[in-house]
């Protein structure tokens, strides 16, 4: 399987674990619990039916979603490679098709890293969110189709504002049926506003930096990608936002949807900045969305994002347990799989809130004792009630990772000692370094025996500032590489496993190709404010080229009702909202649809100005002379060693 535009993993030289590692592995299967087999029965309770290998293809007979290169893991024993924990966790992610949860809730799972639940109505289904892409969408509707009858879809519900919870809708609202508005789309409060912004102004580093946590370009197998804690990996298909009808405000709003009763909880900056909760009476049916699933979430992910709030997420679970706690007979989220029985139910929700509660607390406390981040890391330690819980381990999110997204979110990114106010630059210090400690030769015969003795996480630090110094030095890149193998070996957080092996694949083979950017999709301008769209543009100016520069313009759109006066004044871009000004250098009257069109690529400014969608008065050029102050991001750029191309 692969990413749109990126290509198959090229060829790899793993090595073996070593005896540090194997004898790390050893231990984890002594600590914790596996003859503890319930997830395993849980896991494919209720199975109906399934696509073989869960593959899914475009309309083009591309694949966009496969377990077949997974198939390693039907191996019950972890090889020496990957930690047993997470060789655990990725056997049971491995479960797909379409699943009962109970008469009249039904799961379609496997067939993407989320779930989409289908709530049958008194005539029709209600489906709960819509998975990455519209073709694994329609290949799960079909499937459920096949097994419980083809019936109308009464509604549809975004849990939350991820790409893998909306991206699929239109494969699940067609095209006769999507203008005639009479199914509703139902979300939580603030869910455009955020659906849409979370991943666009900083979405190119994002994506990069996804990469190393998700492994696209890393070989599936027991010395490659394995996992991604909540699934298996992000699907490849086709994408597109659909705007909620119906947005759902507050805790204690219900809808009658169908004849079916759901009561919703909120949830806001958890999970995601805009996420709810829901309960159905008939069924008996508590969901959690993406706030009590079969692992640790992250706090931060790797590929960056606002860091989330712990506290407020052990609140809002705390709440749901007092609101439906006893009530419920089966719980299912938008991940992993569901669990059954009141008693059963109860003590994972409350473990859950514990969870997110004592990393909180805990992290609160050391840092008031004067503890940083990573002391706070090497000092806390679950309970052992919450360490012995299968649901409560690392594989996405980590206590170790977790507790320094909780510092930042207190304390940001300085630990108030003065050495680490103003550091140098990473090549800069690596030079420096690599002098003090007597030269590359040097570093790399006493590296090599740390790494004998299994001390990777020093020999990490230390090679790399070799690398960052000097990263044509062969030896050292292949001693880095060897030594973030070892890591991710022994990591039983799948996210970390991603970042160490796929750092040990471009240091050997360097960054793997991959097509250009493609513009951002029509659908999901559409869905900007034209404030974002300003806001995107401004990330965009290169302030170096923009000095001594002033162009004024405004705007007018026709089909919003919309004016704006933008401004590019002391090398930064800002815009007015409701005005016009008479002294401005140029003025555009057009759609806001024409200007989705020309940012799409569908045309280009010219042409429309030409087919006389876009009015001009004034100066066009000075338009011409803002856009060529623009930067256009690379998809691809160099992360464990320096930038080969500076950045002005």
């Amino acid at each position: 399987m692969t990413q749109a535009g990126i290509s198959e993993a090229p060829k790899e030289t793993p090595k073996a674990a070593s005896a540090p590692v194997v004898a790390r592995h050893a231990a984890t299967l002594k600590a914790l619990p596996f003859s503890d087999t319930r997830d395993f029965d849980e896991a494919s309770r209720g199975f109906l039916g399934t696509l073989e290998n869960a593959r899914v293809a475009s309309a083009q007979g591309r694949v966009v979603w496969s377990l077949e290169p997974y198939g390693f893991l039907s191996e019950a024993e972890a090889p020496p490679t990957v930690d047993p924990s997470l060789w655990r966790q990725s056997r049971l992610n491995m479960n797909h098709g379409l699943f009962e949860v109970v008469p009249g809730v039904y799961q379609v799972r496997g067939l993407d890293i989320a779930n989409m639940t289908l709530v049958e109505g008194d005539s029709g289904v209600i489906v709960v969110d819509t998975l990455t892409s519209i073709e694994g969408a329609r290949a799960a509707m079909e499937l459920y189709f096949q097994h419980r009858g083809r019936r109308p879809v009464a509604a549809v519900i975004f849990t939350h504002t991820h790409t893998d919870h909306w991206g699929g809708a239109r494969g699940v609202l067609d095209d006769a049926t999507l203008p005639s508005g009479r199914v509703p789309i139902i979300a939580p409060n603030l869910f455009m506003e955020h659906a849409v912004s979370e991943n666009i102004i900083a979405g190119p580093a994002m994506l990069r930096r996804a990469q190393y946590q998700f492994g696209p370009f890393l070989a599936k197998g027991p010395r490659g990608q394995v996992d991604c804690g909540l699934g298996k990996s992000m699907a490849a298909g086709s994408v597109a936002l659909l705007r909620p009808t119906d947005l759902i405000m507050e805790t204690g709003d219900k809808r009658t949807i169908d004849g079916l009763e759901f009561e919703f909880q909120m949830a806001p900056n958890s999970e995601a900045p805009a996420e709810m909760h829901f309960y159905v009476p008939r069924y008996k049916l508590l969901n959690l969305a993406e706030n009590c699933t079969h692992n640790f979430h992250n706090l931060l992910p790797f590929r960056g994002a606002d860091v989330r709030d712990a506290l407020a997420w052990s609140k809002y679970l705390n709440e749901a347990s007092h609101m439906w706690g006893g009530k419920a007979d089966a719980m299912c989220g938008q991940h992993h799989w569901p669990v059954w029985g009141r008693e059963r139910i109860d003590t994972m929700i409350r473990q859950q809130r514990d969870l997110y509660k004592f990393a909180h607390d805990q992290t609160i406390r050391l840092m008031n004792h004067g503890l940083t981040a990573t002391e706070i890391a090497e000092t806390i330690r679950l309970p052992a009630s919450l360490d012995g819980a299968w649901h409560a381990r690392g594989y996405y999110g980590h206590i170790r990772h977790n507790v320094k997204a909780i510092y930042q979110k207190y304390l940001g990114w300085y630990d108030a000692n003065p050495v680490n106010l103003d550091p140098l630059p990473p090549v800069e210090a690596g030079k420096k370094y690599v002098e003090y400690m007597g030269g590359a030769d040097a570093i790399l015969a006493r590296a090599a025996k740390d790494f004998a003795r299994g001390e990777f996480r020093f020999v990490a630090q230390a090679v790399s500032h070799l690398v960052f110094a000097d990263p044509d030095n062969q030896a050292a890149r292949a001693l880095l590489a060897d030594t973030f193998e070892q890591l991710g070996y022994a990591s039983e957080s799948a996210t970390w496993r991603n970042a160490y092996l796929f750092g040990a694949q471009e240091l050997r083979l360097g960054m793997p190709k991959a097509s250009p950017r493609p513009p951002m999709p029509r659908e999901t301008l559409a869905a900007l404010r034209t404030g974002q769209l300003w806001d995107v543009l401004g990330v965009r100016l290169n302030g170096p080229k923009a000095e001594g520069k002033h162009i004024v313009l405004n705007w007018t759109f026709t089909d919003t009702n919309e004016r704006f006066i933008l401004t590019l004044e002391n090398c930064a871009l800002t815009y007015v909202e409701g005005a016009q000004t008479a002294t401005a250098d140029a003025s555009f009257t057009l759609p806001r649809g024409t200007l989705d069109e020309v940012i799409a690529k569908q045309t280009t400014f010219p042409e429309a100005v030409g087919n006389g969608k876009i009015k001009v008065s004034g100066n066009p050029v000075r338009l011409a002379e803002l856009m060529a102050l623009m930067d256009e991001f690379p998809r691809m750029f160099e992360i464990v060693e320096p930038k080969r191309t500076a950045v002005s």
